[in-house]
């Protein structure tokens, strides 16, 4: 078995775009929600959203032709892009593997569609349209972006999907199938995302809290993530800089509920990446939470890592206080972030906490500002619809001197 590190990373959030931006965001507590402008939401009772409204895909792309690919798409070949050129690797090859997550793949197509037969009737589909739908294009667009022509392919986990992109790209780098992998996740706010939530009762009137007394539900939000996974004696041999390791990871599929998550299953899950990982509860120094900021998420996530970690749980925030839920990409977004954590020294903040709530006694929120200390290692919660889990363990770059 090979050890696997981190030595690219390519956020595209609405937050900051890059890793320095990113980084320095996040650390700031920067939060990236506004009023929508992608489509028309004035008839809806909530009306924002985390948008990344300076997303200009074709200033960040090198080799696709914008005109020929979706957003979520789009998402995915800047974000793989940026993670190649941090990585330093300009060209991937017949041996890398591209592995992109997603929730709803590129639903603003099937509205668009969708809207134009409500409003002119039965018709054949927009050509252009219907040739970027596919979901399997996500993948597809990232590797065509850096060059990569080996294995590709787009996972559906809901909102774990980034997890287990970045848990399979894990098992092909450690088994030595190939050296090096980009994996990560992206998606597209749409009014078709908007309105499920909507009518679920999940959506949060205009802020989002996760973990506080008065959280009142989430934020739609978009963006693409990517992180370079590679064979921890290639990196040496090319002298990359190395974020992190992956040490583990596990999934699992309870299907308890179609949207309601199982603590039991969750605790289980986590149980399972610590001992993959070859970590204990008490080795933990950070989780980023999957952290939605619903009444029932956060309480049962609460009650999942007190039944692993008991009283002395580590500091738990949630991304989702600044980013939104960018549904296929949080959990990307949340791997970055834990990557950022280990290698520059802090702990992502939970902004917009002020309330703490009884129900969630033993958690620490870290609230509203970031917090400096050594990360050692850092745990990435990712929760999707249907039951899925995904989990993984990143550690403290290996020392290579």
């Amino acid at each position: 078995m090979h050890r696997v590190v981190i030595t690219g990373l390519g956020p595209v959030s609405n937050i900051g775009i890059g890793v320095d931006g990113f980084c320095t965001a996040v650390r700031a507590g920067k939060s990236g929600i506004s009023r929508i402008s992608s489509f028309d939401a004035s008839r809806f009772e909530h009306q924002m959203a985390g948008e990344v409204a300076d997303f200009d895909s074709a200033e960040l792309v090198t080799r696709l032709d914008v005109a020929d690919w979706g957003r979520a798409s789009l998402f995915a070949a800047a974000a793989a892009r940026l993670a190649a050129d941090d990585a330093g690797i300009q060209d991937f090859g017949d041996d890398a593997a591209v592995l992109m997550g997603t929730t709803s793949g590129e639903i603003p197509n099937v509205v668009a569609m969708t809207e134009s037969w409500y409003r002119d009737g039965p018709a054949a589909p927009d050509r252009t349209l219907a040739a970027q739908l596919p979901t399997g294009r996500l993948a597809l667009a990232a590797a065509q972006e850096i060059g990569a022509t080996g294995e590709t392919m787009t996972f559906s986990a809901a909102c774990a999907a980034a997890n287990c992109a970045i848990g399979y790209a894990y098992d092909l780098v450690s088994s030595g199938e190939t050296t090096v992998a980009m994996a990560g996740g992206a998606d597209a706010v749409s009014r078709f995302t908007h309105a499920a939530f909507h009518r679920l009762g999940a959506l949060a009137k205009d802020t989002c809290r996760p973990f506080d007394r008065e959280r009142d539900g989430m934020l739609t939000a978009e963006g693409g993530a990517a992180l370079v996974l590679e064979a921890l004696d290639s990196a040496i041999e090319r002298g990359a800089r190395i974020y992190a390791e992956v040490l583990g990871y596990a999934v699992s599929c309870d299907a308890y509920h179609p949207s309601a998550p199982e603590p039991e299953s969750i605790a289980r899950t986590m149980g399972t990446a610590l001992r993959r990982s070859g970590v204990t509860p008490d080795e933990v120094d950070y989780i980023c939470a999957h952290g939605t900021g619903t009444r029932l998420n956060d309480r049962v996530e609460a009650q999942a890592i007190r039944g692993v970690y008991g009283e002395t749980a580590p500091p738990v925030s949630s991304l989702k206080s600044m980013l939104g839920h960018t549904m296929g990409a949080a959990s990307g977004f949340g791997s970055i972030a834990c990557a950022l954590a280990l290698s520059r020294g802090f702990i992502p903040p939970t902004i917009n906490h002020r309330h703490p709530d009884p129900e969630l006694g033993g958690i620490d929120p870290v609230a509203g500002t970031a917090r400096e200390t050594t990360v050692r290692v850092a745990q990435n919660n990712a929760f999707g619809f249907g039951g899925n889990n995904a989990i993984v363990l990143f550690g403290s770059a290996p020392c290579t001197s």
